[in-house]
């Protein structure tokens, strides 16, 4: 029995997921200015719509916003999930997902389990793994282009 290898959404699929998002729980946000989670934070609250909101049991606020201690905490269910956690901790972030009502349960570069995806949609949530929220979201909405980021500095064209 050969079973295929999990791929989850393409490209428009999840330019979907984004333009149905309206609140984000960023599940091990950190005030450390040094770490991912601060930087796709701070892009997320400067450059979409999205209600963001911060989930570590550590921490009390993170860029002027309140933190809260888990997922069932929160005074909304989130549309989508963005995880910064250990591998090992994945199973139990999307537990939390799953028991608030989360519709997405989306992992950051580097974190992908294939049965840990398969279980996800098994009970209903759109699943993306491996991908950055902050990077998606400037692809689709001008800040990416093929060849990278949209800086501006360097173009071909004449001035």
């Amino acid at each position: 029995m050969t079973t295929t290898a999990w791929t989850g959404p393409g490209a428009l699929e999840r330019q979907e997921i984004l333009r149905r998002t309206r609140t984000v729980a960023m599940v091990g946000a950190s005030a450390n200015p040094a770490r991912a989670s601060n930087f796709v934070a701070t892009y997320l609250l400067s450059s979409t719509d999205f209600d963001v909101y911060f989930v570590n049991p550590n921490a009390e606020e993170i860029l002027g916003k309140p933190v809260w201690p888990s997922l069932a905490d929160l005074p909304v269910v989130p549309d989508l999930v963005d995880v910064f956690r250990r591998p090992e901790d994945l199973g139990g972030v999307l537990d939390e997902t799953i028991a608030v009502g989360g519709q997405t349960f989306w992992t950051q570069f580097g974190l992908y389990d294939e049965a840990l995806a398969r279980r996800g949609e098994a009970a209903g949530l759109t699943v993306v793994m491996d991908r950055c929220l902050k990077v998606e979201h400037a692809r689709f909405h001008g800040g990416l282009h093929l060849a990278g980021f949209n800086t501006g500095v360097i173009s071909s064209r004449r001035r």
